[in-house]
């Protein structure tokens, strides 16, 4: 994977939902930690979390004001993805759209690849 693919990027409207909650959290260096695990109903689910602690198998992305960390085995996984902050009448939430999925569940929380 090239570096330029291990990208992670944020729209504006993620990177403002980031500042509202650490913002609201009153914790300076937060940052939003997207993970994936193994679960979910297509095989790998997102994770979101904030965290002000890093360690040598993170890498920080910063777009827009906002700071987002991810560790190098969700990256592996996560490479190239821009994460969207959606608000809908249904709700809002944190939205992955992610090239390396094959397949999602009807919410978006999960993948297979």
């Amino acid at each position: 994977m090239t570096e330029a693919s291990r990208q992670v990027q944020m729209t504006e409207s993620a990177a403002k939902r980031i500042q509202e909650l650490i913002a609201s959290e009153g914790a300076a260096n937060t940052m939003l930690r997207l993970q994936v695990s193994g679960g979910g109903c297509s095989g790998f689910q997102y994770e979101f979390s904030l965290d002000a602690g890093t360690t040598s198998e993170d890498c920080i992305f910063e777009n827009h004001g906002a700071k987002m960390v991810i560790d190098e085995v969700s990256l592996d996984l996560l490479g190239g993805a821009e994460i969207d902050f959606v608000r809908e009448l249904v709700g809002s939430a944190f939205r992955v759209n992610n090239p390396n999925a094959t397949s999602s569940c009807g919410c978006g929380s999960s993948f297979s690849v």
